[in-house]
């Protein structure tokens, strides 16, 4: 059985958690797209670990993880973040593999990204990683693969900074180098897990055009990047956040109030630690966008929400959600294509009432307070789709899983 998370907001939704979670289950874990700009957090007791390329189930020893077709990676990121690892003792060698098709991010390509985005009329707000150039390169049919490494075939005329940096990790990339369709058509697991990046209102063609990643980080790119086809996933499951953020630049229709609830906002930022993991820059917070995560519901045939940060709202006594947009004088619950349109978006609220306890000790659905149960139903009501897991909290253990993602829906 083949399971896809992904975001379904505009990332940082807890995907890492819940990967990591569920990594226990499955024979292999693959991130199916994006590069070093992402970053998941786990909390194992007192070890916090702070992921970029490598998929979040590498923590449960004798699991395997792949690094997938559609990732772009930076060898450089990449073995600082092995070696960090191994510093907090867990043991990747044997377990970490490069599918031979993905591209590579060059130390020019990061450059390029910097001045690119500088020279913008309306900066997206990139980490400048190189990671939209690389994908840029790709798409050019001038990008350099990690086969094209370790077979010393770049095709194309490379910077002698980029050809010394590349020829520097060609022995470390090789024995992790694997051929993904060849590898899962050899190994024939029984449990794939398929770990998504970003979120999918930042896709490059679904999301908030042009403020989005620059790879595919929709449920469809589960397929592209692990290799396998469309018909292979059983299950897709949207992680998403009681409320909303954003990170950098681009439309926020339910972002707080800077003048009238910056409290509520310091109260979401600092419980909810809503700090970049890649760039430690504050994110943008606001109230959940029923709207949004409809349409992200609708376009990656998300079978399956999970609800993550739901304890990060146990203080607050009355809860918006937006149901509707008005956009120049007309009320709408159509999510539009254009950001200039969204941008001007006004949010249609309905108020729910907070449950005013700690939900940090509940382990079912029925332990939860009536009200916070309410209010997981009128989610479920509004997107027509199954809320199966809730987290409460960063530990493994404060995870409510409803329906196991192991069945098919």
């Amino acid at each position: 059985m083949n399971v896809v998370v992904i975001g379904a907001q505009w990332g940082d939704e807890g995907k890492g958690k819940i990967v990591d979670f569920l990594a226990s289950q499955a024979d292999i874990t693959i991130r199916f797209s994006g590069g070093a700009n992402a970053g998941h957090t786990i909390v194992h007791g007192d070890a916090t670990y702070k992921l970029h390329l490598i998929p979040s189930g590498i923590l449960y020893p004798g699991k395997k993880v792949v690094l997938g077709i559609g990732m772009v990676i930076d060898p450089e990121a990449l073995f600082r973040e092995l070696a960090e690892l191994e510093k907090q003792g867990v043991d990747w060698h044997g377990r970490v593999f490069i599918a031979d098709r993905a591209h590579m991010v060059l130390p020019s390509y990061r450059k390029t990204d910097v001045e690119i985005d500088k020279k913008r009329d309306r900066p997206i707000g990139t980490t400048g990683r190189g990671i939209g150039v690389t994908y840029a390169m790709k798409a050019h049919r001038d990008g350099i693969r990690v086969i094209d490494v370790i077979d010393n075939e770049f095709g194309v005329e490379l910077e002698a900074e980029d050809r010394a940096f590349l020829a520097s990790y060609r022995e470390l990339l090789a024995p992790l180098a694997v051929n993904l369709t060849a590898l899962l058509a050899r190994t024939k697991p029984g449990r794939v897990l398929l770990e998504g990046a970003q979120g999918a209102l930042l896709d490059l063609d679904l999301g908030t055009y042009p403020f989005v990643s620059s790879g595919t980080s929709a449920a469809a790119g589960a397929s592209l990047g692990s290799g396998m086809g469309p018909r292979a996933i059983d299950n897709v499951l949207g992680v998403f956040k009681a409320y909303s953020t954003r990170v950098g630049n681009g439309p926020f229709p339910t972002e707080f109030s800077a003048e009238t609830e910056k409290e509520l906002e310091e109260l979401v930022r600092e419980t909810g630690r809503e700090y970049g993991v890649t760039t430690g820059r504050p994110r943008r917070c606001g109230y959940l966008d029923l709207v949004a995560l409809r349409y992200a519901c609708a376009t990656n045939s998300i079978d399956n929400l999970v609800l993550t940060h739901l304890d990060v709202y146990d203080t607050v006594a009355h809860i918006k959600v937006c149901t509707a947009y008005r956009i120049d004088g007309k009320e709408t619950e159509e999510f539009p294509s254009s950001a200039r349109k969204l941008e001007r978006a006004e949010p249609v609220f309905k108020t729910l009432p907070g449950w005013l306890e700690s939900l940090a000790n509940a382990r079912a659905y029925e332990e939860l307070p009536r009200i916070a149960r309410e209010y997981v139903d009128f989610i479920e009501a509004y997107c027509g789709v199954p809320v199966s897991m809730i987290s409460v909290g960063y530990e493994r253990e404060q995870t409510i899983v409803r329906k196991s993602p192991w069945t098919r829906s």
